[in-house]
């Protein structure tokens, strides 16, 4: 059984960075996509970045294009999302997940709807930026 646990959030100030874990276990994660989303109270769920299994294969949403960068260890089965300039508004909690089949590639996968492109989300981590 494929399951994923995120790590690394916390406080930061707005413009400063967090990293952000996501550690997988269970069979067939290698050739998943993975995604992260977030979702802040009171708020629907926001799509947010999408990895393959190369590097090469990703997905930003327009919000963190360019400020957000993914990386992904499948040796290790460790995906990591550094988060730079953060701001106010992108305190949320983040969920990182997977599918346990074979995806299309991330531009696919990630929009429109990254959720319901994957079946396996962890229980999330907590970001919370101060302005």
């Amino acid at each position: 059984q494929v399951q994923l646990v995120e790590s690394g959030g916390g406080l930061a100030q707005a413009g400063e960075s967090l990293t952000l874990s996501c550690a997988g276990s269970g069979p067939g994660l290698g050739y998943s996509a993975i995604g992260w989303l977030r979702q802040a109270p009171g708020k629907g769920r926001e799509g947010i970045v999408c990895v393959g299994h190369n590097d090469d294969d990703t997905w930003y949403a327009d919000s963190v294009k360019g400020r957000f960068i993914v990386t992904r260890d499948n040796g290790k089965k460790v995906v990591t999302l550094r988060m730079n300039a953060l701001k106010p508004e992108e305190a949320a909690t983040y969920y990182c997940g997977v599918s346990p089949a074979p995806t299309p590639p991330c531009p696919i996968v990630g929009d429109p709807d990254l959720y319901r492109s994957l079946e396996v989300w962890g229980r999330g981590t907590t970001v919370t930026v101060s302005a």
